[in-house]
């Protein structure tokens, strides 16, 4: 019996440690997570970028973030991002080929989501 009394107290211990660990980590709050585009034009690049504010109460650190092709290219906030403080996530289109498009991006952190999306959408157009 004392047996599993100790069992259930590391256990309860050791959930509620975790609980507090996972409440301060840094954290991404996306003003908008999706970009449509519309109707863009062939063989015109567009980009858009994508900001966010660390809502946590660690500093917020972007170690990786890709694209699903190379037609898509990212370029982020390489410093810390302080508690409060704003950073972005910019995204370039490469408007090549004439057809609707959707694209993703990946962000790899120290956030408490440690992997989050975000998409582009769009329909390029001939000239």
């Amino acid at each position: 019996m004392k047996k599993i009394i100790s069992v259930l107290v590391l256990a309860l211990s050791f959930m509620g440690l975790t609980s507090l660990t996972l409440q301060n980590k840094a954290e991404f709050k996306f003003e908008h997570e999706t970009h449509d585009f519309g109707k863009i034009v062939q063989g015109t690049p567009v980009s858009y970028e994508f900001k966010f504010t660390n809502t946590g109460t660690e500093p917020l650190i972007i170690s990786k973030v890709e694209s699903t092709c190379g037609c898509t290219v990212p370029e982020f906030t390489t410093a810390p991002v302080q508690p409060g403080a704003q950073g972005k996530i910019k995204v370039t289109f490469d408007a090549s080929a004439a057809s609707p498009f959707s694209k993703m991006v990946t962000i790899r952190s120290n956030a408490k989501t440690p992997v989050k999306a975000l998409y582009i959408k769009g329909v390029v157009q001939k000239n």
